[in-house]
């Protein structure tokens, strides 16, 4: 009997953590607003961001991958492209506060990482999280709205070349 109750337990877990992503958001919905800790413990609250910035968002597997490494890396790179945009990168995994601060400091990163350890954001902008965690990246206009999206497991450089082209054809269009 107990078995069957850790199986049942087990399924409906899996089919609730499913049904939490089954709705990710893409171009053109609102991003929820949030509050999460940065590499140095402070609290960011997306609430005094919108409205003052655009935003390129990525969400991570892992701090100190090789992918996720890479991705940083070149989002580091291309920090002075987005900033002459008027673009702030933010980076969200389920890192601990911890992780990020080496992270960041291991690689010189110049943007925040946003730790979600109980992926609640990660699962309200529909990235999935847990075990297989995916590698996306939103970019988020003024007001909130999401204006582009990309996914690649892999190719980290890959969201940091689509989104400043993006931001580039975005702001090209003012």
């Amino acid at each position: 009997m107990k078995k069957y109750s850790i199986l049942t337990y087990l399924a409906m877990a899996v089919l609730l953590s499913c049904n939490a992503q089954n709705h990710p958001l893409d171009v053109g919905q609102k991003i929820s607003i949030f509050s999460l800790k940065d590499q140095d413990g402070k609290t960011f609250n997306m609430k005094d961001s919108v409205g003052n910035n655009v935003y390129v968002i990525f969400f991570y597997p892992k701090d100190e991958s090789m992918v996720c490494t890479k991705e940083a890396c070149t989002f580091r790179d291309s920090m002075n492209l987005f900033k002459q945009y008027g673009v702030s990168v933010i980076g969200i995994s389920n890192g601990s506060v911890e992780s990020h601060k080496k992270f960041q400091k291991d690689d010189n990163l110049d943007f925040e990482l946003l730790s979600d350890p109980d992926e609640t954001v990660i699962k309200e902008f529909g990235v999935k999280g847990g075990l297989f965690n995916q590698r996306v990246t939103f970019v988020i206009d003024i007001s909130g709205k999401v204006v582009f999206k990309t996914e690649s497991s892999t190719d980290g450089k890959k969201h940091v070349r689509e989104a400043l082209a993006y931001v580039r054809a975005m702001k090209g269009q003012q």
